[in-house]
This record gives structure tokens, C-alpha cells and sequence, in this order.
């Protein structure tokens, strides 16, 4: 599973997997002492998440994002809120990059059928 933290590398994976399609889940910054997110949906999430990976279409990638630090999330005019090919709103978020439409957000995340929906879709 590819994990990055922060924006930049985010950019960075963007263009290094520009032939695949991308799906990512974006999460809050895990304390470095715990490994747990200040997020608690977060830590619901990700391993309902992670569980589906296995139906992950062909040609594709999946990339576990860190947005932060709680203050950086916070803040409205942090990069991952203001990218508009983003356009997050909350964390978690899982999106198939470059389809806004294809967007689950917080306690959508608990439900495995409809990561799996995502997945099929086309």
C-alpha cells in the first residue's frame, strides 16, 4: 500500500501515476508515539477502507494520504481543501482522483458496499 503525508508528495504521486487511475484515501496525521490519527473517524475508516482493497480495478493505484496535523487540517485555506481538483471538505475522504463525483466522506467510509461501488463504477 502506498502511504504519503503531505501535499507536495501528494502532487508528486499525482504526476508519477498519471497512466493509472488513483484512488486515495485522505486521512488526519497519526501521532508519531501511538500510530493513531487525531481523526477518530479516520481510524474507523481505514481499515474498512484498506479491507477492500483486493477489489481494486486493474490498472490502477491506491494511496493512503496524511493531511496533517489537526491545526493544519482546520485551517480553511489549507492546500488540500483549495486544490479544485480535490476539493476536500473532510476528512476522511476517499475520491477516485479526477471524478468530484466519485467522493465518500466520513461515516460513508463505514460502509464497505459502497467503497466496493466505487470500484465498479466506470
Amino acid at each position: 500500500m502506498n502511504k504519503i503525508a503531505g501535499y507536495q508528495a501528494w502532487t508528486e504521486f499525482v504526476k508519477a501515476n498519471a497512466s493509472k487511475t488513483i484512488y486515495a484515501l485522505f486521512s488526519g496525521g497519526k501521532d508519531e508515539a501511538t500510530g493513531k490519527s487525531w481523526c477518530p473517524d479516520c481510524v474507523t475508516a481505514e481499515p474498512v477502507v484498506t479491507g477492500e482493497l483486493n477489489n481494486l480495478p486493474e490498472g490502477s493505484t491506491f494511496v493512503y494520504v496524511d493531511v496533517g496535523g489537526r491545526d493544519y487540517w482546520k485551517n480553511k485555506s489549507n492546500d488540500f481543501r483549495v486544490d479544485p481538483n480535490l476539493k476536500l471538505s473532510g476528512v476522511p475522504t476517499f475520491l477516485k482522483y479526477g471524478d468530484l463525483n466519485q467522493k465518500l466522506v466520513e461515516s460513508q467510509l463505514f460502509k464497505p458496499d459502497l467503497i466496493q461501488m466505487m470500484f465498479e463504477e466506470d
